[in-house]
């Protein structure tokens, strides 16, 4: 009976760790390549629930923040216009500290370029001639100046130029309609109209495309 008993632990534990292993890939090793784009969970700030709440759908993860990777004599880093610093070159181990956490681990989503005709470190090139420009607030085109995923949108081109996403119109309102306080009083500062309907890009429309394929989740 004990024997039957020690057998019976044996493979409930065996199982158990079965289960860890084939479940979430929090546990298995990210190897960056350049050109992986890296989509941040929305947090509790104002900024990022704004963004949340007017461009992610029910059934999907909200994101607030997307940046690029790097990868420098194999040691990666991130390219980012954010609106901490504008568009930057920030350290690896920052980028991540920075995350939302889930459950303790960075919420953070890694995804890869899967398309004919696009050359990532070309496109992390056109990125890092952004460097030192401003956040663009304004959210619009053109403007010597880069919000998120518009760094994204303008540095990911194919051989023939052509953009590798999609832009569309943008929306700053919530799923009732209703547009938050944080954009409200962000526009009235800035005394510009919102730019809704304007083409533009957001992380959770980005991170739709077909062209991208999640490769790593840090929670």
């Amino acid at each position: 009976m004990k024997r039957i008993f020690r057998i019976g632990l044996f493979l409930l534990l065996a199982m158990t760790i079965a289960c860890h292993s084939n479940g979430r890939r929090a546990g298995e090793a990210y190897v960056p390549q350049s050109g992986d784009l890296l989509f941040v969970l929305a947090d509790a700030s104002a900024f990022s629930g704004a963004i949340a709440d007017a461009t992610a759908q029910h059934d999907s993860l909200k994101f607030s923040h997307v940046a690029i990777v790097g990868v420098q004599n194999g040691q990666p880093y991130v390219v980012e216009a954010s609106s901490r610093c504008g568009v930057a070159r920030t350290a690896w181990d920052t980028f991540f500290s920075l995350a939302p956490k889930v459950n303790g681990q960075p919420g953070v989503v890694a995804m890869r370029v899967v398309a004919d005709g696009f050359h990532a470190e070309q496109a992390l090139a056109r990125a890092e001639t952004h460097i030192g420009e401003a956040y663009d607030w304004s959210f619009l085109p053109n403007n010597g100046k880069m919000y998120c995923s518009e760094l994204v949108y303008e540095s990911y081109l194919l051989e023939d130029g052509r953009a590798l996403f999609s832009a569309r119109p943008m929306n700053f309102r919530n799923a009732e309609g209703h547009l938050p306080e944080f954009w409200r009083t962000l526009f009235e500062e800035l005394g510009e109209a919102v730019p809704e309907g304007i083409p533009g890009t957001n992380p959770n429309d980005l991170s739709k495309e077909t062209s991208l394929v999640e490769i790593w989740r840090g929670f």
